[in-house]
């Protein structure tokens, strides 16, 4: 099986970590990785702060980029939920807006092509691959908390737990509160710099209560937001993108 990997531009600029961490983790599974450098930003920034004809080049390109692929894999359910929910919201305004034909048409082709084939990577474990255990071992307490777009928008369920509660030497611990946001919301923690501190200072206390020694997510935006408050406040407790801890094993633990 070949993939496409979207690393995502919070990845490539910020995390690299986890992109390197996906590729070997499917390739352990025994799946062959591409990464098309033609790939840039889904445009979910442009499109939640208004600039929704500017991200319309960035969905041509991404749909371009992916064009060969039978999967396109990414670990960010931001970025996935952007893809197959904000994708054809894109091409449905566009033809609201009795925009030419050929216009609407090339958008809603784009969006039709890539949204049955992207997938959250855990969605891709468990959905495509029908693993849960995927031979990982991780020896800390961890405790996991579930991002808004893969929790409200993916509907990733357990997947992500399921993944985790296989991994060898891990101990998961709940977190109180777990489905409430943890106050990033991308542009939002700019906008409402106050309110998405006091919820990140939430979160993280209710991270700190577990005393687990690192939490995880599966969107490394969110685990900047945590991390950062929990390197504030000088709490040692470790961020760390579920791939990260997938990708581990006895041989190699990242």
């Amino acid at each position: 099986m070949r993939v496409g990997l979207f690393v995502t531009c919070v990845n490539d600029t910020l995390y690299p970590r986890t992109g390197r961490a996906v590729v070997s983790l499917l390739e352990r599974l025994g799946v062959e990785v591409d990464f098309p450098a033609a790939q840039s930003c889904c445009g979910q920034p442009l499109s939640n702060t208004g600039y929704r004809h500017r991200a319309e080049a960035l969905m041509l390109r991404y749909a371009a980029a992916f064009r060969g692929h039978e999967y396109i894999v990414t670990p960010s359910a931001s970025c996935a939920a952007m893809v197959r929910d904000g994708y054809p919201r894109i091409a449905a305004r566009a033809a609201a807006e009795g925009r030419s034909g050929a216009e609407v048409e090339r958008l809603s082709e784009a969006a039709a092509s890539v949204v049955p084939r992207t997938y959250e990577l855990t969605e891709f474990l468990v959905d495509v691959l029908g693993v849960t255990d995927v031979g990982a071992y991780f020896p800390h307490t961890v405790t996991y908390h579930p991002t808004c777009h893969g929790l409200r928008m993916l509907g990733l369920g357990d997947r992500p737990r399921r993944l985790l509660e296989q991994v060898r030497g891990l101990e998961l611990r709940e977190l109180a509160g777990a489905e409430e946001c943890c106050g990033f919301g991308g542009t939002f923690a700019v906008k409402n710099a106050a309110v998405s501190a006091a919820m990140g200072a939430d979160k993280t206390r209710a991270v700190r209560d577990t005393g687990a020694r690192a939490v995880c997510t599966v969107d490394n935006s969110c685990l900047m937001h945590i991390g950062g408050t929990l390197s504030r406040e000088g709490s040692g407790v470790r961020p760390v993108h579920i791939a990260e801890i997938l990708a581990s094993t006895e041989g190699r633990v990242l």
